[in-house]
């Protein structure tokens, strides 16, 4: 049982159980969405800072580092979700102890994983930007910037997965606070290393890493004070084989829905190269003006994860079914506001990536991206709602060949059209993968099975 202290600290919470489902995913999913925004804007300096103080060719080589490393953030942030999902459900039941120990087990995981891929990110970065056709003038920055990030993979492991439990626990407002700050201190750090110590692309890369290093650290130090609050009567392992691998059943297929988007920006990448480095710069800052617009869509998708999987928990698979409702008015709500904001202004925030010297092409390329995609951001949104109820459900085998078709749809179109019709092939095919994707999934979810799986035992 939770302390009385505690106890009233939860009822100022929001409590996915008992709350009216409208206000529970409203109050839940807005943090989540601010935290997300926060992030983005965290991962964008990078682009801001060198293409506006440095060079064309340095935003290039951080916008061809980026669709790499969204990858292994994707990983981080999935494998979080998907194990939280089990936590969320022991929470809804009530297994205190069980949850402590699914707490525990993940985070080891996600370590031990972390320092592996950091290690072979290390090694390969110049294979895979060799493999990505990178072209020879941003080759080398784009390496530097990989080898520094990689070094400081694990603390980007250990912050997403611990921002991924408090949000199971009920809590979006703790990561929103360390994501300002962290922001903060990373744009801080930016300018210092870039303007004042000229550093280029290696010094947004350093202050990448001390920023998440940092947060990393506090995050840690808080959620060990915040599982102390907790009494539980099931006893407490710091390692269960057995609860890793039910994990691993929904961490599996939530890191390849999280990472779908940025696999397949991973592989296309390679097809935009092609077109040389204005066309490059251009993309980069269309992406990185879509990572900002496609953040409350998978913050309301990982919202209905966590109510999804404590409804589930607690028997209240009726309860799941309204929230899903009201996440559509929300998706509509921010696909028309957004799209709206793109057809007006998005002129205006793709000239804050590139610098007055920057080719004609550069701004071009990014307009045409921008104003195209805004048109369908609704799609994403249905997409990571259904997407993030089957995978609290824990229902994941359609949810996987879902995203799968979304990747096939998306490296097919690009691959086969671009040298035909020209780069717009690659932005052409994102939504046909995003309303697949969401087709499939929506018809698994009327089925109605998504209610009867079960990843943990009563009690």
């Amino acid at each position: 049982m939770v302390q009385n202290k505690d106890m009233k600290k939860e009822r100022k919470a929001v409590n996915m159980i008992t709350d009216s489902p409208g206000r529970a995913m409203l109050l839940f999913a807005l943090p989540m969405i601010l935290g997300n925004l926060f992030q983005q804007f965290y991962n964008i300096m990078d682009s801001v800072v060198v293409g506006r103080f440095v060079s064309e060719e340095a935003l290039a080589s951080v916008g061809a580092s980026y669709s790499i490393t969204n990858v292994f953030i994707a990983i981080a942030i999935g494998g979080g979700i998907g194990s939280s999902v089990v936590v969320s459900q022991f929470l809804g039941a009530k297994q205190l102890g069980n949850m402590k120990t699914a707490i525990s087990t993940t985070l080891i995981n996600f370590l031990t994983l972390s320092v592996l891929l950091g290690t072979l990110g290390f090694l390969l970065n110049e294979p895979i930007l060799a493999w990505m056709n990178t072209p020879e003038n941003v080759f080398a920055d784009a390496s530097v910037y990989l080898s520094i990030y990689f070094v400081g993979l694990p603390f980007l492991f250990m912050y997403n997965v611990q921002a991924a439990i408090f949000q199971s626990l009920g809590d979006s407002r703790t990561p929103l606070y360390l994501l300002i700050f962290s922001s903060l201190l990373n744009i801080v750090l930016d300018l210092l290393f870039v303007i004042r110590f000229h550093q280029g692309v290696a010094g947004v890369a350093v202050a990448t890493l001390m920023a998440q290093g940092l947060s990393a650290v506090i995050s840690f130090t808080i959620l060990l004070k915040r599982l102390k609050a907790y009494e539980a009567t099931e006893a407490f392992h710091f390692y269960d084989m057995k609860m890793m691998i039910n994990m691993m059943r929904v961490a599996i297929p939530s890191t390849l829905q999280q990472s779908i988007v940025h696999i397949g920006m991973l592989l296309v990448q390679s097809v935009v190269n092609v077109f040389g480095s204005a066309v490059m710069a251009g993309f980069a800052a269309g992406t990185r003006i879509e990572s900002i617009c496609i953040v409350p869509m998978l913050a309301i998708g990982n919202a209905m994860s966590t109510f999804t999987a404590q409804n589930i928990g607690a028997g209240r698979p009726d309860r799941v079914k309204q929230g899903y409702r009201y996440c559509y008015v929300m998706v509509g709500f921010f696909a028309v506001v957004i799209c709206i904001i793109m057809q007006l202004w998005g002129d205006l925030f793709i000239s804050g990536f590139l610098n007055e010297g920057s080719a004609e092409t550069a701004f071009q390329t990014g307009m045409a991206y921008v104003r195209f995609i805004s048109f369908f951001f609704v799609f994403i949104g249905l997409k990571a709602t259904t997407d993030g109820l089957l995978r609290g459900a824990g229902d994941v085998v359609v949810f996987t060949i879902a995203n799968l078709v979304n990747l096939a749809i998306r490296v097919i179109v690009a691959a086969v059209f671009a040298p035909i019709i020209g780069v717009q092939a690659v932005w052409y095919a994102v939504p046909m993968g995003w309303a697949a994707n969401y087709i499939i999934s929506f018809m698994r979810y009327l089925t109605g099975k998504w209610s009867r799986v079960h990843l943990i035992s009563g009690k």
